[in-house]
């Protein structure tokens, strides 16, 4: 999938704010090494810098596009980034921190992942990440219903595009618990009260719609498509004198890996 970071960075202080959330449960005092794992157009990869400034900080993402908006942004030291698939990620030694936010849920079956993350993070070091829990909202459900749709199924190849569902809180709990560490597991749902019009499209358009686009080769398919799940979103997330309300839930999960000091 080819990513746009501008289009992304519209909701940047909404899409950020869960990974400070997520930092505030890491207790990691002081570092070597750290990476940041999807870490898209490398906004948020810099504050681990820092949060750690004694820490050399990686930050890996499969887009190129991304990686690029990163690296222009400024030089820094203590801060790398290169392109790289987290599905067959291999740190030449084991990290201190390993971050990933909102990125597990592009990869189907990232549970089978955790035991390789575990083993990727010294003992006593910590694997902290984020998904999104929003798949059954109307957000993403208008997406699924289109594209399943007799009007659409053809144009998709009978395909859902949706991104991977995610665990439940106590799924990721349990799994690394199993695998040896000590596990701090929650739920946030959060109330983004977004400024513009089309506020839901112009959120979706930089995640979960990009797929169904650009699926689409014909203009002409992507704007009835577009102008379809506008209407519905339209409906479902009415706009207010003082924004448009996306409710919004995320999962949560801070891992302590064993066999090392606290």
């Amino acid at each position: 999938m080819r990513w746009d970071p501008e289009q992304y960075l519209q909701f940047a202080a909404e899409r950020g704010r869960p990974f400070h959330d997520l930092l505030a449960r890491v207790a990691a005092e002081e570092p070597s090494l750290v990476v940041d794992l999807g870490c898209g157009p490398g906004n948020l990869t810099r504050h681990l810098a820092t949060r750690w400034p004694q820490a050399r900080v990686e930050g890996i993402d499969s887009s190129p596009e991304m990686i690029s908006r990163a690296e222009a942004a400024g030089a820094d030291p203590r801060v790398a980034f290169a392109v790289g698939d987290l599905r067959d990620w291999q740190p030449p030694q084991q990290v201190d921190v390993l971050v990933s936010n909102a990125t597990l849920q592009w990869v189907p079956g990232h549970l089978d992942l955790l035991p390789r993350l575990v083993d990727a993070v010294r003992p006593g070091g910590w694997l902290a990440f984020q998904v999104p829990a929003n798949s059954a909202d109307p957000s993403h459900t208008a997406m699924t219903d289109l594209a399943t749709s007799t009007r659409w199924a053809p144009a998709f190849e009978g395909r859902d595009r949706a991104r991977s569902a995610v665990a439940e809180p106590q799924t990721y709990l349990e799994v690394l618990a199993g695998l040896g560490c000590v596990v701090d597991a929650w739920e946030t749902t959060y109330l983004h009260v977004l400024a513009g019009d089309d506020a839901i499209v112009r959120w979706t358009s930089g995640t979960g719609l990009r797929p169904y686009l650009q699926a689409l080769p014909d203009a002409e398919d992507r704007d009835a498509f577009l102008a379809e799940y506008r209407a519905l979103v339209g409906r479902a997330y009415p706009q207010r004198p003082w924004g448009t309300v996306l409710p919004f839930r995320r999962v949560f999960v801070v891992a302590q890996v064993g066999g090392g000091p606290a």
